[in-house]
């Protein structure tokens, strides 16, 4: 049986970078992934493989016209979707051997193979070349998460299928209907509505984007809608089947909607199948989370978690700060995250990104604040980049000026969300933004000018 100070079952964003920083703390590591390839979901067959589309998708839009008002007059381009899949092989292919590289670099041990515990502190890793028995000093589970399914809907993987087999479709659809209008429906429903698909979003809720701003999330409907992406709000999905050679999805109250392939893209659950948790003592909550207390410890001495699989918000990032949070509490004492200051991003186009609280949630909190928002119309380096659809919305306390909330769409929002979360992390007010110098022509000159526009000081509008 093969010893570890600390064995990690998961190596996606939150379980590599764990057992990374462990090995760099002094600790013997070990990780154990079931996958040929490292990098978990994100990597493998989520955030990488999706920008990559969503990047090359964008592309070959330009082509289609949207470089004429640049002076550039491109004819004969057409779509090598080959070619397309290749890159974004490559690309994940790189990042994933990547994460083998730094495994080695940095010493820890990696086990090819599913885990399961037979003890608190001991694991079962069955691999392709048979069983292997392990035990670890401390265990901290990052298994993530996998696409929820909802009831009566039939996947086959090639007409029904999730956002894995949407990164994967062999030909363009002719008609795509996306079930869900989260961040994953919307992304990979541009993509293939860039290359040529119809494409139908039906989601139960009466708006999209559920849980970010809702002032944002009205302005990116309106966006889509112009883009040529359709969709059915409020609408309850009863069915979704593979029929003949396409697909059919029943929804309450209306007429069903035929296509050639469904993306069922309504959430993700936690990967706790295979792990046998009572082994080791520990209980699943009803939704099948691991309750964790402070410092990501479980209600067994020396097993933690982290990541999808305690629940919150299911973004790698927020999983990698809890992966060293969590590494850095077991051998010095102290690990802190800052929930409030989690920045999502929907990497569509326009970008979409948010910080901190949103104007509903103020509201319903009977918080006093004000709103400053400035539009990317009146941003020099927008008019320049031919980008001016969208705006940021700063929020900050009425009495305090305290950043509460930053919510953005246009262009690079991805990118200029992170200086708002720098400022919401260091408690920065609206007042601090907005004496700070940004470069000019940039566009992050846009969230100074949302900061003035908070106490109506806005400049250039």
């Amino acid at each position: 049986m093969a010893k570890h100070d600390l064995i990690v079952i998961g190596a996606g964003p939150g379980g590599y970078v764990a057992a990374i920083r462990a090995a760099q703390l002094g600790f013997d590591v070990a990780c154990v992934e079931k996958e040929v390839a490292l990098g978990g979901t994100c990597l493998r067959i989520g955030c990488i493989p999706s920008k990559a589309l969503l990047e090359s998708s964008e592309k070959f839009l330009e082509t289609q016209g949207a470089l004429k008002e640049h002076g550039i007059d491109v004819s004969g381009a057409s779509l090598n979707l080959a070619n397309m899949h290749k890159r974004k092989d490559k690309v994940v292919k790189m990042l994933t051997t990547g994460v083998a590289g730094l495994f080695k670099k940095n010493g820890v041990t990696r086990y090819e193979g599913s885990a399961s515990f037979t003890a608190p502190t001991k694991l079962l890793v069955t691999g392709k070349d048979g069983e292997v028995e392990l035990e670890g000093e401390r265990i901290i589970i990052a298994t993530g998460s996998s696409s929820v399914v909802l009831p009566d809907i039939e996947l086959d993987g090639a007409r029904v299928g999730t956002s894995t087999d949407a990164l994967a479709y062999d030909a363009v659809p002719e008609h795509l209907v996306v079930i869900g209008a989260g961040y994953i429906g919307l992304e990979l429903g541009s993509v293939w509505r860039r290359l040529g698909a119809k494409v139908t979003v039906v989601e139960y809720l009466d708006r999209i984007l559920p849980g970010m701003d809702a002032e944002i999330a009205q302005d990116a409907l309106k966006t889509f809608q112009k883009q040529g992406l359709e969709f059915r709000l409020g609408a309850r999905v009863t069915s979704a089947k593979a029929q003949g050679e396409g697909a059919v999805v029943e929804i309450e109250g209306q007429e069903p909607l035929e296509a050639d392939r469904v993306l069922v893209a309504v959430g993700r659950r936690p990967n706790t199948d295979g792990l046998n948790v009572a082994a080791a003592g520990l209980e699943l909550d009803k939704r099948g989370f691991i309750p964790v207390g402070a410092h990501f410890k479980t209600r067994v001495p020396g097993v933690y978690a982290i990541g999808d699989v305690i629940g919150g918000a299911m973004l790698a990032h927020k999983a990698e700060e809890e992966g060293i949070a969590c590494v850095e509490g077991i051998v010095t004492g102290t690990g802190h995250v800052n929930y409030g200051a989690i920045p999502g991003v929907a990497y569509t186009e326009p970008e979409i990104a948010s910080v901190g609280k949103t104007e509903e949630q103020l509201q319903s909190e009977g918080v006093a604040y004000k709103k400053g928002v400035f539009p990317f119309m009146a941003n020099g380096r927008a008019r320049a980049l031919g980008h001016t659809e969208g705006k940021v919305k700063v929020l900050a306390d009425a009495g305090t000026d305290c950043l509460l909330g930053i919510h953005i769409i246009g262009a690079r929002a991805g990118d200029l969300i992170a200086e708002a979360v720098a400022a919401l992390e260091f408690g920065a007010s609206a007042e601090d933004v907005a004496r700070t110098s940004h470069a000019h022509p940039t566009l992050a000159e846009a969230f100074k000018e949302a900061a003035l526009a908070v106490d109506g000081r806005a400049i250039h509008v």
